[in-house]
């Protein structure tokens, strides 16, 4: 970077965040300066890795000068998609797998790399528009993954109010054929009831929420009898539903544009040469965002984090591997991890000591957050690598709160093959509260990140005080256990904790029940 554009930098910096990120780069001593990654002196003696040092080579300047780097990679699809983006199958995602790839090769020897690909299902809602009797829903979203109605043209019918949760076939009425089935969320996944639907004969699936909040979903793993369907909030559903509660009819129009299709598409894993390879500790992050926009925080913000950790780790020595993974098609249903610990040999398996997920560093109401992960619901290691977090936090003088281990992110597969997780993150779509305010500033009432999955998810979007302190969690997490796993539970097997797989409500981004 020249010289100029440094100090352009360090003034947006300042001017964006003021004392607060100017406290968290004080001019350091001699000793304290960060490193700078150095791989040009064959034989070069480098220290073993301990946690200060790694956490002062990380600075905000860096962050956000690779966060520029993926907002341009972004702008790449907008021929495709007209807005930048990076989901998969795009212009945009793809260069963001050249960009890991090429400063991965810029560390030279230290890691050896690998690329994983694998086919992943897309689907894309060009259009669609639902209409039940006068009124025209506001919140009726498609679901992800549906097919488009008949033709990719509007189709009209009755609504039918199917029966109980609309799991058993017994609970669709013979007369929705060629109509439009309303089914209450719930007890099942959103693609058994579309499925239902269309053995059914309906043109079209309307699955309404049990309460007044708007929500999205997947229909998971495409079926020939999957239907073109709505998720619809419960506020927008409850005038229909008492109307046909009380036997009136309900005439119907349902619209989707879509397409649903196969590509390939790759993930990113790197491991340490040096370090015990039989005790790995391993994290990762995912590199692809949403069709909606560029996904600078919401995962740029992860993976720009490994990034620059992984480049910093090699100004030191480490007694156990580490591998690092940026993983594809997340945004989809956790589809790169799962591949990835699905195709994984047992033998594999049980080298890894425990896997940390990095997803959203940097929101812009954040809220500390660390993944709530007991060994009493968890593979053994979870409650400490959860406490290693908090303890952290602490040290610093700064408050943190617990949110839900429920399958969400990527370490879903990984807990459910035994191997111990967590992480930490700083809100997507929830809510901040009064407290959570007055815990960590920001405004309540509001999104933590109000631009989640949305078009302004740009460099604008991340909070760089935030994103730059838990970067440096995150270089504390892999310094600690590169450096020891004393104290730390050993593997015992590669099967899932009951508690964790039976309370598992989400895969991915989406709501599946």
């Amino acid at each position: 970077m020249v010289a100029s554009k440094r100090l352009c930098l360090a003034a947006a910096i300042a001017a964006l965040h003021g004392s607060a990120i100017a406290q968290l780069q004080q001019p350091l001593s001699a000793e304290q300066r960060p490193l700078e990654a150095d791989n040009t002196r064959p034989g070069a003696k480098k220290p073993l890795v301990n946690t200060e040092d790694l956490q002062a080579s990380i600075n905000a300047e860096n962050l956000l000068e690779r966060a520029q780097d993926l907002y341009g990679i972004a702008k790449r699809s907008e021929g495709q998609y007209q807005h930048p983006t990076r989901v998969i199958g795009s212009d945009g995602h793809r260069g963001t797998i050249d960009y890991i790839t090429s400063e991965i090769a810029r560390l030279g020897d230290y890691y050896t790399s690998s690329k994983q690909s694998f086919p992943a299902v897309l689907g894309k809602v060009y259009e669609s528009r639902l209409v039940l009797g006068h009124d025209v829903p506001a919140s009726a979203v498609p679901m992800s993954l549906t097919p488009p109605t008949t033709n990719k043209q509007p189709v009209y019918g009755d609504l039918v109010l199917v029966a109980n949760d609309g799991c058993d076939a017994s609970d669709y009425p013979s007369e929705l054929s060629g109509k439009i089935a309303f089914i209450i969320r719930g007890t099942c996944s959103f693609g058994t009831k579309s499925e239902h639907a269309g053995k059914a004969g309906a043109v079209a699936a309307v699955i309404y929420n049990y309460n007044d909040d708007t929500f999205g979903g997947t229909l998971e793993k495409p079926s020939a009898n999957h239907v073109a369907t709505f998720g619809l909030s419960g506020k927008d559903a409850a005038p229909t539903l008492e109307k046909l509660k009380a036997g009136k009819v309900v005439d119907s129009i349902a619209f989707i544009d879509s397409e649903v299709s196969t590509i390939s598409t790759t993930n990113i894993i790197i491991q340490t040469v040096d370090g015990d390879p039989d005790n790995c500790v391993m994290l990762g992050g995912h590199s692809d965002s949403v069709g909606e926009g560029p996904g600078i925080n919401d995962d740029g913000s992860g993976s720009l984090t490994l990034l620059e950790v992984a480049t910093q780790l090699t100004n030191f020595t480490v007694n156990n591997c580490v591998r690092f993974a940026w993983w594809a098609g997340e945004e989809e249903g956790l589809l790169g991890s799962d591949y990835y610990v699905d195709t994984l040999p047992e033998e594999e398996n049980m080298k890894i000591r425990l896997f940390m997920d990095y997803d959203m560093m940097g929101s812009p109401n954040y809220a500390y957050q660390v993944y709530n992960a007991t060994n009493a619901k968890n593979p053994n290691g979870s409650e400490e690598l959860r406490d290693l977090y908090v303890d952290w936090y602490t040290s610093k003088g700064l408050n943190q709160t617990f949110i839900p281990f429920d399958g969400r992110s990527d370490y879903d597969a990984f807990i459910r093959n035994g191997i111990p997780g967590g992480g930490f993150a700083t809100g997507a779509e929830g809510i901040k509260t009064k407290e959570e305010e007055a815990m960590f500033g920001g405004k309540a009432g509001e999104w933590y990140d109000p631009c989640y999955h949305q078009l302004c998810d740009d460099t604008s979007n991340v909070n760089t005080t935030a994103w730059l302190l838990n970067t440096q969690l995150v270089a504390h997490s892999v310094a600690t256990f590169a450096k020891s796993f004393d104290g730390f539970p050993e593997r015992a097997n590669t099967t899932a904790a009951g508690v964790y797989e039976q309370e598992t409500k989400y895969h991915g981004r989406y709501l599946e029940i």
